[in-house]
């Protein structure tokens, strides 16, 4: 049965921080490096008839770091844009906004580098994404496919890769370097497994 790996990208100063980190390109730190190594022998042996990866130095270098090879760009996997909140902490949200939650209340909109993305505008780019590996997975008979991202665009595509609405990332956490799974079950989509760790 093919599987749709998604791999998060490894820490970097602002993901050990807290920080929403969308567009900012920040490199992995040391530690982050490490763990993108270590994602590397989950991923061992696997043959791949497709890899994409956001186009942000934290997952084309940690796709690297993991050994992953033939990596295609994607610009629909970059992560969400979480415009003035860019670099900001829940807990910094919070002395503004008493209650804030992501999933819930959204983004305010930021500078012209940082517009702004409401959880369906993430939604329609995982749909996106999902729309070309289908075919590479054909329903559990293709080969597998890896996704190199990040945190909330990868939680968003688990919700649609089960037809759930966007707002349905909420129901899963994704921690840095981890590798997830999805699959099929009598050629539905199903969850294989979350979080495994190198």
């Amino acid at each position: 049965m093919s599987e749709l790996i998604l791999l998060r990208h490894g820490q970097t100063e602002w993901s050990r921080d807290g920080r929403h980190t969308g567009l900012t390109d920040l490199p992995l730190t040391t530690a982050g490096e490490d763990q993108a190594r270590a994602a590397a022998k989950l991923l061992a042996g696997k043959t791949f008839g497709a890899v994409y990866s956001s186009p942000l130095t934290r997952a084309v270098r940690t796709a690297d770091l993991a050994g992953l090879t033939g990596v295609t760009v994607d610009p629909d996997l970059r992560e969400w844009d979480y415009g003035g909140y860019e670099g900001v902490t829940t807990e910094e949200i919070h002395r503004t906004r008493p209650g804030w939650y992501l999933w819930d209340d959204g983004i305010v909109p930021g500078d012209a580098d940082h517009p702004g993305e409401t959880v369906e505008q993430v939604g329609a780019r995982v749909d996106r994404v999902l729309a070309r590996v289908r075919p590479v997975l054909a329903d559990g008979e293709g080969q597998d496919v890896c996704l190199i991202a990040h945190g909330h665009v990868l939680r968003i595509l688990c919700a649609r890769w089960l037809g759930l609405p966007a707002e349905g990332g909420r129901f899963f956490r994704l921690d840095t370097a981890t590798v997830s799974r999805l699959g099929f079950e009598h050629a539905r989509p199903v969850v294989d497994g979350l979080n495994q760790q190198g």
